[in-house]
């Protein structure tokens, strides 16, 4: 892969956004890191963030001219905008217009930004870096205080029509569970995701404080840990089966908090998989524990690269983000 000008990459979480400077090998140059903000306002949601973008490309004295974006879902990657589940203030938000509005002002250049979902990018991240770097077809997925994943098919990125295809997170592996906040019933994330193992721990008697807790007091034999943890990986495990099923993909790596936790996390999942992994063709899936602490960020370097031709995926190799549909 050539070098060049760097990238700008900028990942967008429910509790912080990343963003960096990265080469075209993937080495971050410059971070720097915001918290997100709590408010109604959109705005002053984004106010922190363009500071940050401004004092961090002020510090690189880099002509950033290509920037990736990964954000939070729903997205919609054609008109750049963006309506986070856990972003309650941002609905229909400007997201990529807003950033190219700050870092042209930032650089003077005319910068082309490419936005995709967080876990397409935590996808892209892993196969180009991590976990995935040998497989030309992949799903990658987090589990941490949501859930969410991409997929790589045949080293293309699978972004769906607006960018939100394999929404792991909010598939529903119980019709007559209760409503999600996506307002759906039964999904994946109501059972599987950090804060709900935690909440129905409590609901137990568990009196932790988080689900870095919840996994260590499994791992020292807590039985109230242990049984939570399992029905959630048994959440898990259907939604990642059905995943398969639909795409006839048989690789996973997962990442996110939940998943440092080790063997707590994975011999449950892999043991459930056994229950809905059945057909031929996905019976044999595998998962594999994620290996980038950072792989949204990087996933949004590899979006900023491949409008260069420098990147892990050629710009023709992002299913559902055309060049058409790029600001």
């Amino acid at each position: 892969m050539e070098t060049g000008q760097p990238v700008l990459a900028i990942d967008v979480g429910g509790t912080k956004v990343a963003l960096a400077v990265v080469d075209a090998q993937g080495t971050i140059l410059d971070d720097e890191v915001v918290p997100t903000a709590t408010s109604s306002d959109g705005d002053a949601i984004w106010a922190p963030i363009g500071a940050g973008l401004a004092a961090l490309l002020k510090r690189s004295g880099d002509d950033v001219t290509e920037v990736g974006v990964g954000s939070a879902g729903p997205i919609d990657a054609p008109s750049g905008t963006v309506s986070p589940v856990n972003i309650g203030g941002w609905r229909e938000y400007p997201l990529v217009r807003q950033i190219t509005a700050a870092v042209s002002g930032a650089t003077g250049s005319d910068p082309r930004v490419l936005l995709a979902g967080d876990g397409h990018c935590i996808a892209l991240g892993e196969h180009w870096l991590g976990a995935g770097r040998d497989f030309d077809t992949m799903v990658g997925m987090v589990i941490s205080t949501g859930i969410g994943g991409g997929a790589v098919i045949k080293n293309r990125l699978f972004a769906g029509t607006t960018g939100n295809a394999v929404h792991i997170g909010h598939t529903s592996v119980n019709a007559w569970g209760a409503r999600c906040v996506c307002g759906s019933h039964g999904c994946v994330e109501m059972y599987a995701r950090g804060p709900a193992l935690v909440e129905a721990a409590r609901a137990k008697g568990w009196q932790g404080a988080d689900g870095k807790e919840l996994t260590q007091a499994a791992a020292a034999g807590d039985t109230v840990a242990i049984e939570v943890i399992d029905n959630g990986m048994r959440a898990a495990a259907a939604g990642i089966a059905a995943t398969a099923t639909y795409l006839d993909i048989d690789q996973f790596v997962i990442g996110g908090g939940l998943s440092k936790a080790g063997a707590v996390i994975f011999d449950p999942l892999r043991r459930h998989l056994r229950d809905f992994a059945v057909l031929p063709y996905v019976v044999d899936l595998q998962i594999h524990p994620a290996e980038l602490e950072n792989a949204g960020l990087l996933g949004a370097a590899s979006l900023a690269l491949s409008l260069t031709g420098r990147g892990p995926l050629e710009p023709d190799e992002l299913i559902g983000l055309t060049d058409a549909e790029r600001p």
